[in-house]
């Protein structure tokens, strides 16, 4: 199996061009440090809060995305007063530099949690998106000790399958195809409008640069099995699109009231597969009080 990679030097250069201009819609972070794994390089921002002491909270980002994909949201987690953390997923588009395949789910969750170990970050409050969201499961599913709490937002492949017409829209935004096509098929992705794809701001060019120029080769997450659910003893947030899921919708929702342990669902319904964005305020309130519970929680002694 072979790596992930930009399919020519000018295509990485446009890219980079493109990663600059996004990361200046964001904060700029207190720290940006390359953390080596087994698998590469990781890409580790990150941003002090006034809370020395909680645990930090931990984003991975939806595919081609990256950390810029965090913009509109980081303000809003950082007024929880926590430490920000943010990874450039190993693999895919963004300053990550892998090195070895990723073959497993296992191989997946082992690089971030080594670069959660290099950092020395004892507990974290892991948040993912679509493939994040993937990737934040799994890792949580195979290192929960690790984990302060788990918020999953229109988690991809996690609760169910996207709908088959995503794997066509996800191999059409990768080909050399007219921007116009490719438009169409990062509208139907992420659940907007063509229009809005067109108008984007640097957020949305960098993703869209990125589907044209990186080669992603990534193991294809499996939806979590009944049996995983259930073992998945983490406090946990599952926010669910109302329109044009990749989640699954209703079907994931009820799936995860069902067999997760200790989890909050909650359905969107205005929102799309875009819902950290589109319901950026109400989520942040949300996600505050979720991660202030799961501190007291843990807090609380055992049997009280």
């Amino acid at each position: 199996m072979r790596i992930g990679g930009f399919r020519s030097e000018d295509g990485r250069a446009r890219f980079l061009a493109a990663y600059e201009a996004a990361m200046a819609e964001l904060e700029q972070p207190t720290t940006a440090i390359d953390v080596a794994t087994s698998f590469g390089s990781v890409r580790a921002y990150r941003w002090q809060g006034e809370q020395a002491t909680a645990p930090p909270i931990l984003l991975l980002p939806g595919q081609t995305a990256g950390t810029p994909m965090w913009a509109e949201n980081l303000a809003d987690f950082r007024a929880s007063g926590r430490t920000i953390v943010a990874f450039d997923a190993l693999g895919d588009a963004g300053l990550s530099v892998q090195h070895v395949p990723l073959r497993s789910l296992d191989d997946q969750a082992r690089w971030v949690e080594e670069a959660l170990v290099a950092l020395g970050h004892q507990r974290v409050h892991s948040v993912g998106h679509s493939f994040g969201g993937a990737t934040a499961a799994n890792h949580a599913l195979r290192h929960p000790g690790r984990i302060a709490s788990l918020a999953l937002l229109e988690p991809a492949f996690t609760l169910g399958w996207p709908p088959a017409s995503t794997f066509g829209w996800a191999a059409l935004a990768t080909l050399p195809v007219p921007q116009s096509w490719r438009e169409r098929a990062l509208a139907a992705i992420g659940g907007v409008p063509v229009e809005e794809v067109r108008t984007a701001g640097p957020i949305g060019r960098l993703i869209a640069v990125a589907s044209e120029t990186f080669v992603s080769r990534l193991p294809t997450p499996r939806p979590l099995s009944t049996a995983q659910l259930e073992s998945l003893c983490v406090t946990t947030y599952v926010a669910i699109a109302g329109r044009r899921s990749l989640a699954g919708g209703p079907r994931a929702a009820a799936r995860a009231r069902s067999h997760l342990p200790d989890a909050t669902v909650e359905i969107w319904p205005e929102a799309t597969h875009s819902l950290p964005m589109q319901v950026r305020e109400p989520l942040a309130e949300r996600l505050r009080s979720f991660w202030t519970a799961a501190d007291r929680s843990a807090a609380r002694p055992t049997g009280v």
